[in-house]
């Protein structure tokens, strides 16, 4: 039964606000250490890799690639955590290790002054920032659902997303900003490091706001009820075993999330740059236009799907997609103007999936498990085809010399989550209350005035 203290708490607007802040600035701190990187990937490489400019843009994104290969680590470690210990205490943990990692790419020595273990010492701070994101978006998903009413989740979900771009358009603009105004010669020498020590403040500022916050109502109605103990008895083995399809549907609706989104935010400067042959300030302003477009999209998208429900959206993004890619990543070669307008609308036809995935996702497990199952699928999936998709587009592009191999690497996998979208359970409206799967069992009808 529902404890009416807590029904009344979820419904409060000022937690809501409070509970939104907190889950946001860490997905912020996490995509703004992606954002920095990818802005600054020319810089870093030549500062920390030897080699010429190609092997040593290389060699950096496949850095990046192997941070997130820890990531399925950090969901088998920090999910199931959440599940006993509560969202909240992860959370607080998490953020630090992600702001604690990028605040030390940027005070790393040169490979001029230290040889080998500049790249080194990189990788090992990528994978500790993985393993820790490995905790961080399930988690924060998680809090934010279990915190927001059931008829307004897509709505309220959304703000994470808008959380997701905004740390990354900030990480990018400081890199763009310290390259107008320092240039290049010396963002080269030091002006490269000083976007990433932004991530100190941004960290201590996430965990400020996460230790105001009590632990989700949700969670806490199941501990006081007594199945907390319970909770803590599920192994890995029977999330495998009893949770299997709702792993699996994830993972696939993860594919084309990721490869998506990393092809367009984390792969899409470089592309522009290397591959196109625009200018450095172009293939940086470019995307980050088109991201902040998006940003203004993302709450209506989310109040949609309350609405029309979370699987139309995501059919329309997936076909719409598919249809646009080659068409859009065609015009992109005419100029910049034109690789706006390509690259607006691959990015509008995405909106709908990044709106909805903080209320769809977690909502596919039960309460009990519902960070491991979020965090380990997520992670797992996002590890091999979200943020090695740089990497391989990269590769792809040099081998084939098709300037069109992101648009059918999209193609593919928006195909994958077609397949996936089939058999996912519509959960819009649902409750996510006690250990049953949401959206079996009556739930609210999304709101339709």
């Amino acid at each position: 039964m529902d404890n009416p203290a807590l029904a009344s708490e979820e419904a409060s607007p000022a937690l809501l606000r409070r509970a939104i802040a907190a889950s946001a600035i860490g997905n912020a701190t996490e995509w703004f250490d992606y954002g920095v990187y990818a802005y600054g990937v020319t810089y870093i490489s030549a500062a920390l890799f030897p080699g010429s400019t190609a092997e040593a843009t290389l060699f950096a994104l496949a850095t990046f690639a192997i941070s997130f290969l820890v990531r399925p680590l950090g969901g088998l470690f920090w999910g199931p955590l959440g599940d006993r210990l509560g969202r909240k205490t992860v959370l607080a943990w998490t953020i630090i290790i992600m702001s604690v990692a990028t605040l030390g790419i940027g005070l790393l020595p040169t490979y001029d002054s230290i040889g080998w273990a500049a790249p080194v010492l990189l990788i090992i701070l990528r994978m500790v920032q993985g393993f820790s994101s490995g905790g961080e978006y399930g988690g924060a998903a998680t809090f934010m659902a279990e915190y927001s009413p059931d008829d307004k989740r897509g709505y309220y979900g959304s703000f994470l997303e808008f959380g997701t771009l905004a740390g990354f358009s900030l990480g990018a603009f400081l890199m763009l900003g310290c390259s107008l105004v320092l240039g290049d010669e010396t963002m080269g020498e030091w002006g490269w490091r000083l976007p990433f020590l932004i991530a100190a403040p941004l960290g201590l500022s996430g965990l400020y706001l996460r230790s105001k916050m009590e632990d989700t109502p949700v969670f806490r109605e199941l501990a006081e009820a007594a199945e907390q103990e319970e909770n803590e008895t599920v192994p890995l083995r029977e999330l495998l075993s009893g949770y299997w399809k709702p792993l699996l549907l994830l993972s696939g609706l993860v594919v084309t999330l990721n490869v998506v989104n990393y092809v367009l935010l984390a792969y899409m400067p470089t592309f522009m740059s290397t591959t196109l042959k625009m200018g450095n300030n172009a293939s940086l302003l470019v995307p980050l236009l088109a991201m902040l477009t998006m940003m203004v999209l993302l709450p209506f998208a989310g109040a949609l799907s309350d609405r029309y429900g979370r699987k139309a959206l995501w059919w329309f993004s997936i076909v719409g997609l598919f249809i646009a890619a080659v068409p859009m990543f065609q015009l992109m070669e005419r100029g910049p103007v034109s690789a706006l307008v390509g690259l607006a609308v691959l990015g509008l036809l995405y909106v709908p999936q990044l709106a909805t995935i903080s209320a769809t996702f977690p909502a596919m497990f039960p309460t009990h498990v519902r960070y491991a199952g979020l965090a380990i699928a997520y992670n797992v999936s996002t590890s091999l085809f979200g943020g090695t998709a740089p990497l391989i587009n990269d590769w792809l592009v040099a081998k084939t010399g098709s300037h069109l191999i992101p648009a059918y690497y999209m193609m593919g996998a928006c195909v994958v989550g077609a397949v996936a979208l089939l058999f996912v359970t519509e959960t819009a409206g649902a409750s996510l209350r006690g250990r049953g799967f949401p959206g079996l069992r009556p739930r609210h009808k999304p709101a339709r005035s």
